[in-house]
């Protein structure tokens, strides 16, 4: 009887041993640290100081060769006075040949196309040298539009940075405090500043022929911004033990 006894009181304590060991673990497992995640942006208008023309130059004929011929000596003529007017810069784009077909599909004649874009930081020159190529070249304007300039942006981002950056602290450090935290500190951070965008307005072509009247441009302005987005790991203030 004494032997049976002395069994299960040992069986009872061998499965008491494990659990008192687990309950330790648990009580010195460390407490899991809060992570907040706070997002700040600083935003400003940026004055654009770029423009950019988009102009084409287009011409039909019954045949194709005629029609390329007139639509190069068009742009040839449009480069020289790109060239020898200062601070524009010129690339050529978009040369398309296609044909003009009546109602039963017969081709009647061949249209030949190419696009020339000009960008410059002197909008009176830019202005002036795209009314000078509608009415001496019969250039045709497909769109106007302004940005503001990788130099312009760089700086304006490097002080919405930092901006941004004093913003994410001041919201982390606040957070930090409705949690009782004692201290905290920052985990993994983004930077992120706006995508440049080129706005496209399209203006009426000036017909053939027709004498242009000179060009009115307005730059407007870009909003700009940082955005700052990041982990807040806080230290949450321990209850006295007892």
């Amino acid at each position: 009887m004494l032997t049976r006894v002395l069994i299960v009181a040992a069986a009872a304590l061998g499965l008491a041993c494990p659990l008192g060991a687990q309950t330790l673990r648990n009580e010195m497992a460390p407490t899991p640290q809060p992570v907040l995640m706070i997002t700040a942006s600083a935003q400003s208008t940026v004055a654009n100081d770029t423009m950019h023309a988009a102009l084409r130059a287009e011409a039909e004929a019954p045949d194709a060769a005629q029609a390329a011929s007139e639509v190069n000596s068009r742009v040839a003529r449009a480069l020289a006075k790109v060239r020898a007017t200062k601070g524009v810069d010129v690339a050529t784009a978009g040369y398309s040949t296609y044909p003009v077909t009546d109602a039963t599909n017969r081709t009647t004649r061949w249209r030949v196309s190419q696009g020339v874009n000009l960008d410059s930081t002197d909008f009176v020159a830019l202005a002036a040298l795209v009314t000078r190529l509608q009415a001496e070249d019969k250039l045709l304007v497909s769109g106007l539009s302004f940005s503001v300039s990788s130099a312009a942006r760089n700086s304006a981002e490097d002080a919405l940075t930092k901006e941004a950056i004093r913003s994410w602290q001041q919201r982390a450090q606040a957070a930090a405090g409705e949690f009782a935290a004692s201290s905290w500190r920052a985990g993994r951070v983004t930077i992120q500043g706006s995508e440049p965008m080129r706005p496209q307005p399209m203006f009426r072509a000036q017909a053939a022929g027709v004498a242009a009247a000179p060009v009115s441009v307005e730059a407007g302005t870009t909003e700009v911004s940082v955005t700052v987005s990041g982990e807040v790991i806080v230290e949450t203030v321990r209850a006295p033990t007892r």
